[in-house]
């Protein structure tokens, strides 16, 4: 009985130091991880222009965008979401977020997808990077992919001061939604 015990306390031990060290090892001091997101966010967005020519235009007409390469979501019954991405503005990273997503609800199995936050106002771009943690609302307005495989934002989406385009989703959670993200600035 008491070998089990300590089985069981060494197994425990021994995943929580495997734990601190890998958390350890992945606090990006001295690491390449910024070189990383930015490879990942330059393949993110030539796929996105290239799969959306119109999403072009909506970047140019934007003060900045935040891309997040890959979010992964899972859940059974309460779930949540993680990713990392950057800031990108004229083009040029100028800081690194990760994002959080925490949910409850009748929920299974696990999708990845990227998505591109346009700011299309300074107003809107300041307000993010002045808060230490910037929650999506529902006042982000959606792209939507229609038939043809065309992303289109109407009129009134172009004029909101955040335009979110979710895409690329893979998995088995049907649809994908920021609302309730926070994004918090890391250092890679």
């Amino acid at each position: 009985m008491q070998n089990s015990i300590l089985s069981r306390r060494g197994f425990l031990v021994g995943v929580g130091g495997a734990s601190v060290a890998l958390a350890a090892c992945d606090n990006s001091i001295g690491s390449s991880g910024g070189a990383k997101i930015d490879a990942r966010v330059n393949s993110t967005l030539s796929y996105l222009y290239d799969r959306y020519p119109g999403t072009r235009q909506l970047a140019e007409k934007s003060n900045g965008q935040l891309v997040m390469p890959l979010v992964t979501e899972a859940g059974f019954g309460f779930g949540g979401a993680y990713g990392r991405g950057a800031l990108r503005i004229n083009d040029v990273t100028v800081d690194y977020y990760s994002l959080t997503q925490a949910s409850a609800g009748l929920q299974i199995g696990a999708q990845q997808y990227a998505h591109v936050l346009f700011f299309m106002t300074n107003n809107a771009l300041q307000g993010f990077r002045s808060n230490a943690g910037w929650v999506a609302s529902a006042d982000v307005k959606y792209a939507f992919q229609n038939e043809g495989d065309r992303l289109t934002a109407d009129t009134i989406t172009t004029t909101s001061p955040v335009v979110a385009v979710v895409f690329g989703q893979t998995g088995l959670i049907a649809g994908a939604a920021i609302e309730g993200a926070k994004y918090s600035r890391i250092i890679p």
